[in-house]
């Protein structure tokens, strides 16, 4: 049970980030990245302060380069 909470609480954070801009997406995809960066790195063993930064400069640059027509999940909640 607590980890299905954990995950729909994921999916809707995941949702609820998304821009329709392209600064937006990058926004997104570096809080996302850097979140889920932290963890893996935490894990692995690498650290999660390089996990993030990975994380960040990665998910930054999947928003950014991902088009409006590809991900359109409407507004994000900063811009509401």
């Amino acid at each position: 049970m607590k980890t299905r909470n954990t995950l729909l609480a994921i999916s809707v954070a995941f949702l609820a980030a998304c821009g329709t801009t392209t600064g937006d997406r990058a926004l997104s995809g570096a809080g996302i990245g850097a979140g889920a960066g932290a963890a893996i790195g935490a894990v692995t063993g690498m650290g999660p302060g390089t996990g993030a930064a990975i994380g960040a400069a990665a998910g930054a640059a999947t928003g950014g380069l991902t088009k409006k027509r590809q991900v359109d999940l409407g507004e994000p909640v900063w811009r509401r």
